[in-house]
């Protein structure tokens, strides 16, 4: 296996994708030949079996590779993963992203040099996110921001993965998007776990929106700055004054809504109700009129009647939504969630179908309304772009990579525009 790069797989979330490529920056840094890294999820039982699935595949294909495996599954439940076969090393979340970690484990001695589980305590972990990397990807830059969660909501597992909440700086975003910019990316995109909560652990507790304001106000060149998923109960004046006022800031919002139902959101222990979430599209789109909003949101909750449900359904219409994250219910062992009467298995199933029709039916009128309109792209692939509502449009013939142009929009197919 000497003088093979190491071989990453990323499974969840955008944030774990950034964060596979600040350890392969530090593997091949440190030497680290031959080895196989998964960087697994928590988010469900299903993300679980997934990476144990990945992890056999992986250890198949590359017989005698020392297997590594870390992230939110390894972090919340290291005993399942040290005992597979195919598995030499357990890395929790913080682990992960300490250098010192990636030089312990240089190949070829990989096997026998240290402890199968190198886990500590996540929530004890207090400075900020961790391992800037100048972007990845030749199109747009990721910039994680923040990590960690200080909520608990009754379903989710993941603040056992990622610990507290903890911040960036402002300065040392500024300076990585600098950075970037210098680089020719033209679009950044702030990420982290609970993004809307960036800034409380920092001294003068600044706020999401002063962070977008700052960024724009400092790096004037930057053409896009978009913001990942946000809670938007947590939205600051700042913010929702960013999305009125700055044309820069991509008018596309993805919101973790997670149900449309008040009791279902009690339940689930979320901080908004049904009309918070109503209100805040309704307020934004004043603001900003023509932007669009994403969602997450859970079919068949614990406790879930099929009333609770129809109100969940009508939300994608109530709040406006464009783009949807369905989520069938998966209890996650360790979470309150798991304890509380089930829906049975086939309505959760029926229901996520339901919200996915709804939400291709919502796509589907987003696509129509901008046919014969002009759209500023930044370009994915050579015949692949995404407008500044992150609607993917198709080209019948190859385009420059990472550039922004203006195309005109003749059509849709697919879920995408045609122009």
């Amino acid at each position: 296996m000497t003088g093979k790069a190491p071989i990453f797989a990323t499974l969840g979330c955008r944030l774990n994708a950034y964060e596979s490529e600040a350890m392969r920056e530090m593997a091949e840094t440190a030497g680290l030949q031959g080895a196989v890294i998964v960087n697994t999820c928590a988010v469900t039982a299903e993300a679980v079996r997934k990476a144990r699935q990945e992890i056999r595949r992986l250890a198949r294909e590359n017989p005698g590779a020392p297997v590594i495996v870390t992230g939110c599954a390894a972090q919340t439940e290291p005993e399942t993963f040290a005992a597979m076969a195919e598995v030499t090393q357990v890395i929790g979340n913080h682990e992960k992203m300490l250098p010192e970690t990636w030089q312990r484990l240089q190949a070829p001695d990989l096997i026998g040099q240290t402890e199968k589980v190198q886990v500590d305590d996540i929530m004890s972990v207090k400075e900020t996110a961790g391992h800037l990397i100048d972007g990845f990807g030749r199109h747009r830059a990721y910039v994680q921001v923040q990590n960690g969660c200080d909520h608990r909501c009754t379903f989710c597992i993941i603040p056992y993965g990622r610990g507290n909440s903890r911040s960036v700086p402002a300065g040392v975003v500024v300076d990585q998007i600098k950075r970037l910019r210098d680089r020719g990316f033209n679009e950044v995109v702030l990420t982290g776990v609970d993004l809307t909560s960036w800034g409380a652990d920092l001294p003068g507790t600044p706020r999401l929106g002063d962070l977008v304001m700052r960024i724009l106000r400092l790096v004037p060149d930057l053409p896009r700055l978009r913001i990942s998923s946000i809670d938007s109960i947590e939205a600051d004046e700042n913010l929702m004054l960013a999305i009125a006022s700055e044309p820069r800031l991509m008018p596309h919002l993805h919101l973790s809504l997670q149900a449309g139902d008040d009791m279902i959101l009690k339940r689930m222990k979320r901080r908004h109700l049904r009309d918070d979430a109503i209100r805040f599209c309704e307020d934004a789109r004043k603001l900003r009129p023509g932007i669009v909003f994403g969602a997450d949101i859970i079919a068949g909750f614990p406790t879930e009647t099929e009333e609770m449900f129809a109100n969940s359904l009508k939300l994608v219409e109530d709040c406006g939504l464009t783009f949807l994250h369905v989520f069938p219910y998966s209890a996650r062992k360790g979470t309150p969630a798991a304890r509380m009467p089930r829906v049975e298995g086939a309505a959760i199933k029926e229901r996520a179908a339901r919200l996915r029709a709804a939400g291709d039916l919502a796509l589907t009128q987003h696509l129509q309304a901008q046919v014969g309109t002009t759209r500023l792209v930044l370009t994915e692939g050579p015949r692949l772009a995404r407008t500044e509502h992150f609607t993917e449009v198709s080209f019948d013939r190859d385009m420059p990579e990472g550039s922004l142009i203006e195309v005109a929009i003749t059509g849709h197919a697919q879920g995408r525009l045609v122009a």
